[in-house]
Parts: structure tokens; sequence; C-alpha cells
């Protein structure tokens, strides 16, 4: 299976190495460096040339980070990335350089590259048959789903191609303002060399950090500790110094003096920058031939610690989950530098299925939307802990910077089960580790670990935000998810095709995590891939584990719903923007689905009598829900039992069928992937509940599904499905749950709507999932950008992979 991935991988590199398909979708904001929520810088304004504006960190906060190409012998310098020309015009005769823009070709991305084109044309003293000289700059932020260990380091790759006939030069250049939000601050520099293998050139660093760093400590969002690590080969030239003087100097020259300037001083004091250049020889022999040649950057930010933890041990200041790997800064850049072809031959194998699977489950539209969220969802998070317990933490990213929102997690976990469950799995356990602590006083699941990231302490005094109701439904859901994505026959019908990868090891010492990442090995000359994931007999194993250690958690959360979910007080949903509700018929919905998650949960351990309690309680109630959420027409749900003429997004109905509830209980999936089960004599066997319940078609009955889906046609708006009849806005990771269990010409018809807002939009921030469905798609207020809940849009994906391939099979009703 990994030889014919790589064999995918290869076939979707063209002669650089780049994505072969040009991207369909023109977004605002593009990303170009985004690991996590502090080493996340964007393109702004990317339907323009991207010597227009600075990039930006998500924040919107502009980032030195600029990229010149000059011509020997025409004095024609040529800026394409950030506005170095504003450092070089006006020029004049005694100046020696003459500013030019080159053709800007667009850009085109996958799930883990960015790649922005250029051409440059030929001197006037050159033949007229050379062509111009084509300029790739390529941003790779390799999403490894095979390997943990690579997703963990904090660290990206900027590759510069060149293809032409006549020389060029090229210059980049980074400030301080990667290591600080306050324009202020003093920073100290230095740069690095380190010998690498003898069959390797060295590398040189460029190393930034503050004067005076403040750990675990942010300005508007932004890190105020941690070193920026600025890589290049060691035949490269470098300079540090002000900034308009080197890119004069390069104008001029084409090249830099090997010079450090050590004054150190504030950020924006003389602007310091740290720049390479980096000449290539194309025009090597009377041939106009055009050659090819490439140069390879790195930029890391490196942290220790990484979050301030509240855990069962008390406070803790917890280490990158990198270090477990690699003892030192060098150790872990010189392994990253080297590891570019690995990285990404995997990062493409990933990037090409994606495509592959977005294709056939939407349309073209659908490639690019997936796509431009992948690394926005992973970009919100920071990987903590140890080989033997891993921890993911993400920020709430915008919205207001909570620190493990569950309510974010959730909307963002079809990203996780379709990429890789077991950060899913890392993203629960500190929210689990500290409730079974006693440090959480609430007997409903908690909103989130942190009032801001990074720093993890909980809510000791149980204040946090109140959605009793959403978390514990949450939760639930998500638990028996991850429980599912553990459970499949055959490698084929895994929830994620990655899973099966790896041998079939399992550690069942108490203190060590069901998912540590200890069998860690080597396959296909790779080093650093995870283990496999679940499967028939170790999935089995690990659910029953990883259940076994929280179990009375998993209880409480239900018993809390048991009492509350049916008819919800007034309260917050996770749409907290739109205000508190009471009677809200989808987060009643939300509530009873995760107890019937419960009854698989307690089943998956053997608690039988758990199980079968769950089970009618959540047939009870789903039965009363009916009655009230319905409108008196039978035409659609009422946002709230008691709101006549009202509507709402059903996006809730989602997770039914994603758990499988939605398949009759003659279907066969609904006994071997996902179904309760409970031990007998050791085999699995399914729980059979009695019950007028069980006769009819699924859990939440199918006549619910087709009326949704026609209300949505009825309903929606020029730029995609609004969350309901109070406004005319929407979130898109709910437009996505909900198009992806409605017929295939509504949820056609949304991923239209959806594409036609991308290319339109007036947002200037990266992927909002909160915008208006008319006017100019624009932020409708609170504006939200960046934020890792567009993982949602994976929900087509995951959910065709669920049930052991069978989920969308229990949907066929809606086309009929």
């Amino acid at each position: 299976m990994l030889s014919s991935f790589l064999a995918a991988a290869a076939v979707a590199f063209n002669l650089f190495g780049l994505p072969s398909e040009a991207s369909k979708l023109t977004p605002p904001v593009l990303p170009l460096i985004v690991r996590n929520p502090y080493l996340s810088t964007w393109l702004q304004d990317a339907r323009e040339a991207p010597w227009n504006k600075w990039p930006i960190h998500w924040t919107g906060q502009e980032i030195g980070f600029s990229v010149l190409a000059a011509i020997p012998t025409t004095e024609y310098v040529y800026p394409l990335l950030g506005r170095p020309q504003d450092s070089l015009l006006p020029p004049s005769a005694q100046d020696g350089y003459n500013v030019s823009f080159p053709m800007y070709m667009g850009a085109q991305y996958d799930a883990s590259t960015t790649n922005l084109t250029y051409r440059i044309p030929a001197p006037s003293t050159f033949p007229g048959s050379v062509n111009d000289t084509e300029v790739v700059l390529s941003f790779l932020c390799p999403i490894t789903p095979t390997s943990t260990l690579r997703q963990s380091i904090p660290a990206s790759y900027l590759t510069v191609h060149v293809k032409g006939s006549f020389n060029i030069d090229i210059y980049i250049d980074v400030n301080g303002q990667w290591v600080s939000g306050n324009r202020g601050n003093r920073i100290v520099w230095d740069l690095h060399q380190s010998k690498l293998s003898k069959s390797e050139k060295g590398i040189k660093t460029w190393r930034i950090k503050r004067e005076t760093e403040q750990l675990l400590t942010e300005w508007n969002d932004r890190a105020e500790w941690g070193s920026l690590h600025f890589s290049a080969p060691s035949d490269v030239r470098h300079e540090a110094g002000t900034s308009a003087l080197l890119r004069q100097r390069f104008s001029r020259t084409g090249t830099l003096q090997d010079n450090v300037d050590d004054r150190h001083r504030g950020i924006m004091e003389e602007e310091p920058v740290f720049a390479f250049a980096k000449s290539f020889a194309l025009n090597t022999s009377s041939s106009t031939a055009p050659v090819t040649d490439n140069v390879l950057f790195t930029i890391a930010h490196l942290q220790d610690p990484v979050i301030n933890f509240a855990a069962a041990r008390g406070l803790t200041m917890m280490k990158p989950l990198w270090s477990s790997w690699f003892q030192t800064d060098e150790d872990v850049l010189a392994f990253h530098y080297l590891d570019y072809k690995n990285a990404a031959t995997l990062a493409t194998n990933y990037s090409s299925q994606l495509a592959e699977d977005a294709w056939q489950s939407g349309a073209d539209d659908y490639v690019d939307v997936v796509a431009l969220s992948a690394r926005q969802a992973i970009g919100a998070c920071v990987f903590s802990g140890t080989k033997e317990d891993p921890i993911l933490f993400m920020k709430e990213i915008s919205s207001d910077g909570n620190l493990q929102t569950i309510d974010v997690i959730y909307p963002a976990f079809p990203f996780f089960l379709y990429t890789n469950p077991r950060w899913l799995a890392y993203l629960l356990a500190p929210l689990i580790e500290h409730t079974l602590s006693g440090q959480y006083p609430n007997k409903y699941a908690m909103h989130d670990l942190g009032a801001h990231f990074p720093n993890a302490t909980g809510h000791p005094d149980g204040n946090d935000e109140y959605m009793p109701v959403e978390e514990c439904g949450n939760i639930l859901i998500l638990g028996l998810a991850l429980v599912n994505s553990l459970k499949y026959d055959t490698d084929e019908t895994a929830g994620s095709l990655w899973s099966s990868l790896g041998t079939d090891s399992f550690d069942a010492n108490p203190s060590v995590s069901a998912f540590a990442l200890t069998a860690t090995g080597r396959r296909g000359g790779l080093f650093g891939l995870d283990d496999s994931w679940g499967g028939f007999i170790k999935g089995q194993k690990q659910a029953q584990k990883w259940i076994h250690q929280s179990y009375k958690l998993w209880k409480q959360w239900t018993e809390y719903l048991i009492e509350f979910t049916l008819e919800p007080h007034n309260q917050l949903s996770t749409d907290d923007f739109a205000g508190w509700l009471a009677l809200q018929t989808n987060l009643a919905l939300k509530g009873i689905i995760g107890i019937n998650a419960m009854s698989e949960i307690a089943a998956t351990i053997g608690e039988t009598e758990d199980a079968k309690f769950y089970k009618n309680i959540s047939d009870t109630y789903i039965a009363k829900w009916e009655e009230f959420a319905i409108s008196r027409d039978g035409t659609h749900a009422k946002l709230a039992y008691n709101w006549y003429g009202s509507w709402t997004t059903l996006y809730n109905i989602y997770a039914d069928s994603l758990l499988c509830f939605h398949l009759d209980d003659s279907s066969s999936s609904a006994t071997t992937s996902s179904a309760a089960t409970q031990l007998v004599d050791g085999q699995q066997k399914p729980i059979k509940s009695g019950g007028d319940a069980h006769n009819r078609a699924g859990f939440v009955p199918h006549h619910i599904y087709k009326l949704q889906s026609d209300w949505y046609d009825t309903v929606r708006q020029k730029y995609g499905l609004p969350l309901d009849s109070r406004h005319l806005y929407t979130k898109s990771d709910w437009e996505f749950f909900a198009a992806a269990v409605t017929s295939q010409n509504v949820r056609s018809e949304i991923l239209e709507s959806v594409a036609l807002w991308v290319n339109e939009t007036n947002t200037d921030r990266p992927f909002t999932d909160l915008y208006k469905t008319e006017e100019d798609g624009g932020f409708p207020g609170p504006n939200f950008f960046a934020r890792p809940v567009v993982g949602g849009h994976f929900a087509f994906l995951a959910l065709e992979r669920a049930c052991g391939g069978m989920a969308m099979d229990g949907l066929a009703f809606l086309n009929e």
C-alpha cells in the first residue's frame, strides 16, 4: 500500500516538484508558512500581485518578508514578494539599478503547498530566441498523516525554483516582526553554521529572538518568546543589516557581503533584516535551452516551553513534542532541512489523495476548498507532551483565544477523522486529564481549558462560558467517533486511509497512553513513521483501554444530558454570537445524539446494562424531540420549539450519520464497523435492544433528513445557506455538515454557493467561517478568521469513509 502511495506522489509532481493542476478558486488570502498559531504567515490581497502588500500574520499584522530577483549586467531588479521596492524607489541615476516588475502568472495550491509563479523577460542583449526565465516560490508546510513526528516540528520550507537561459540572482530577507507583535521590542541575533553529513552541504542559520523574552506571553496574539531560525545552504551569501541598505546593495551587485551587523536594536530601529542571496548560473553554454536549478530555505519558530498546563500533577510547563526525538534545536533543524524530500513525498501523497477524494465527493471547487482549509485547521495547534503521552493543544484563533475549546474542536473534527484520528485523541487528552484530576467543579463538560492560549490553567471556579448541553453533546459524539475510527476489519474500511499503515503493537501498560508514539518506526526507508491506528483486534484493545481510564466522566456528562437536553433551558450554543436562547431545536438534537453515543461507548467495554439504559432513553427522547422540533406544516425544523415561523440549519443531524445511527438494523455495517458491541467469550457481539424505536429507519427518522434537504433548497442565498431565520449570515463549517446529509443536488448547490463566495468575498483575512450570505459576502461582525473550525469543510470526506464506507449508502433515500 505504501508503495502505491509513493507512486501516486511521484505522478503528482511536475518538473519542479510542484502541484501539476491549476487551482480554480481565488481566495483573498493564501497560506504561505502556517504551522501553528505563532508561525502563521499569509499572502494578503492574494488576487493581486504578491508585491502589492507585505505578507501578514493571521492577525492582519504585516510581517517583514521580502524576495527580490536581479538580472546581472542589466541593472534591473524585480520585487517578487512583500514590498522591498519601498527601499528602492525612486532610483536615481547613481544608484546603479532600475526597478521593474515581473509578469505574475498566479498562484497554485494544494493541502500543503502554495506556489507563486513569475516570468522575468530576457535581457534585450540576448537573442530573440531566448525565452523568459520562470521563477517559482514554493512554500511547503507538509501535512504528514503518517508521521506525527514531522507534523510536530514547527518549521516550513521555501524552495526557489528557476528555469531559464540567462543568469539570475535571488535575494530573500526576514525581519524581527516574526518574533514579537510589538514593533518597539529589542531583538538579538546571530548566524550559526552547521556541518551536516559528509555527503551534504552544511547549513547557515539566522537565529533571532527578543532580547528579553516573556515566557508564555502574547502581545496581540503574537508570541513574545521563542526563536526564529531562518536557514539556507552554506554556499549562499548572507548579511544582516539595515533593510534599505541590504536591498539596495543587492540591487546594485546581485550579492551580499557575508557580514553580520552586531548592533542589536529595536525591530523597527534602522530596521534590521536577515538576508540570504543566491546566484543561479543558467547561461552555461551557447545553447539557449533552459536550465533548471533551485535553492532550499527553511523557516522555524522554536519554543520551549510551549504551553502552561494545569495537568493532574499540577501546573506544568509543557515541552514541545519534537523534543522527545531531538535533544537540541540544532538537531531538529538539521533533521528538518535534510528531510525535505521525505516530507515532500509524504505531503504530496496526502495532498494527492485528498484531491482525488474531494473531486469524487464534490467537484473541482471542493478540491480547492479542502486544500485551502487543511493548513488552517492544523495550523491552530501545537504538539506537546511526550512519546508516551502525546498532547495536541488548539487555540481558538481570532474569536476569543480560548484554549482547547470543545465546541471548536467539534466542528474541526472531520479534518482529523479523515487525516489522522490519533490527533483528535491528542486534542481530547488534556481535557480528560484535567477534568479527572478534579480541577473543574461542574458536572457538565467544560467549555475550554483556559481563557487564553497558551495558558491551559482551566477554570477552577467553574465560570467558563456557559454551554453545558453543547459541550456534553460535543464530547460524547467526539468520543464515539474516535472509538469508531479504531474499529475496522480491513485496510479499505478504515476511517482514514493512512490508519492501517505500520505495526500492530499495543502497550497495555496503564501508565502509557492508549495512543502512545513509542512504536514510531521506519518503513520504506523513511524514519519517524507512526504505527497503525486501530484495526480489528488492536482497535478494540485501544478503545477499551481509553474508555476504561475515563469511563466515569463519560457517564457524568451523559447523566447531565439526560436531565437537561430534551428541553434545554436558556443558554448558549456553539453559535454564541447569535445570543442566548431556550429550547433550541438543534442543540437538543445534539444532546440526544450524545446520549445515544454513550450507549455504544458503554457497550465497547461490556457495560451492557448501561448501554441498554442510555439507548432506551435516547430512543424515547428522539421521538419526543420530533414532536417538539418540526413546524406545524411539517416542512422544516424550527429554531426553537416555541418559535413558530422560524427555521434552522439542522447541522447536528450530521453526527447521526457519521456515527452510523442512520443505518437500518439490517445494514451489515451497523453490526460491524460502528454498532454498539459487547464482549462475549472474547468475541464482539452486537447489542440488540428491544422496542418499537428500532423498527423505524434510523435513529433520527429518515423523513427528517428529507424535509431538511428540501427546505435548504428553498432558503439558500447567493453565497450559501444561512444559519437560521434570524440573520443572513452563515457558518461555513455548519454548511458543510448540513450539506453532507442532503440530496446530491442540494449538496452541489450549496457547494457552488460557497465557491462563489470564496471568489467574490471582500474579507481580507485567512478563510473566515462566519460571513454574509448576501451583499458583499463580508464579515457580519464579529470578525472570525483563520479559525481551525474550517476542518468542518472535510465533512463530506469523513462521512464517506464512516461505517466501513457504508455511511453514504445509508443516505441513498435522499436522492429518490
